[in-house]
């Protein structure tokens, strides 16, 4: 019997992802493990980024790189879907001090940051001709728009838009939950993991590319 091709199991484990997704949302949970679901479904981004590096640095061809991301992507993207859910979900039993600015503050950056995150995966599914994570890898560098600005357009506007619902909710511990863990989740999968496996896979234009465009916060494009 044939093993699956990248493609297939990628929409295995999207539907995977799916079905998790939808029952860990409608489940009420002890409030212990509701946030170590909302905690450790972030952190677990780490050593999923570092074990995924070791295996693309390997053996570094194309194939591996494509079963590497493949696997490393959902693995990351499954636990992080939850645990986003959940703190979405449950804010009001954990969402501790009140913090005191109007709420409709928050919802006016919800809207301009949601749409910036929805921008960067449009941008990336035109330039790029991919989908986030490994729903469908780029197959070619996105360098343009939002990534001519920034390497990591999507990166940026989920974080503003997670810290816009944390203002939006006027919960402190909310919005301190995305600065100090979604947030040094993402950038450390970003530097460990993405940055290897777009170097094995676009070569010398990605780091022309890694070179001329900052990491996060945009900068006027160079030429």
């Amino acid at each position: 019997m044939a093993s699956p091709r990248p493609a297939q199991l990628s929409r295995a484990l999207l539907v995977v992802g799916l079905l998790v997704w939808v029952g860990i949302a409608t489940l009420t949970l002890p409030a212990a493990l509701n946030l170590a679901l909302i905690v450790g479904g972030v952190a677990l981004t780490v050593p999923l980024a570092w074990l995924g590096r070791r295996a693309l640095d390997r053996q570094p061809t194309a194939d591996r790189v494509v079963w590497v991301t493949t696997l490393v992507h959902y693995g990351v993207l499954i636990p992080l879907g939850v645990a986003l859910l959940r703190a979405v979900s449950t804010y009001p039993d954990w969402a501790g001090w009140t913090l005191p600015l109007p709420r409709a503050l928050g919802w006016l950056l919800v809207l301009p940051t949601g749409a910036a995150a929805l921008l960067a995966v449009a941008n990336l599914a035109w330039k790029g001709w991919g989908a986030p994570f490994a729903i469908a890898l780029s197959q070619k560098l996105s360098v343009e728009w939002l990534y001519a600005w920034t390497r990591n357009p999507m990166v940026l506007a989920t974080l503003a838009f997670l810290v816009a619902l944390g203002l939006w909710f006027q919960s402190a511990l909310f919005v301190l939950w995305v600065l100090g863990v979604v947030a040094p989740a993402l950038l450390v999968f970003v530097k460990v993991y993405e940055e290897r496996e777009l170097e094995l896979r676009f070569g010398a234009a990605y780091r022309d590319y890694k070179a001329r465009t900052p990491l996060l916060f945009p900068r006027r494009p160079r030429r």
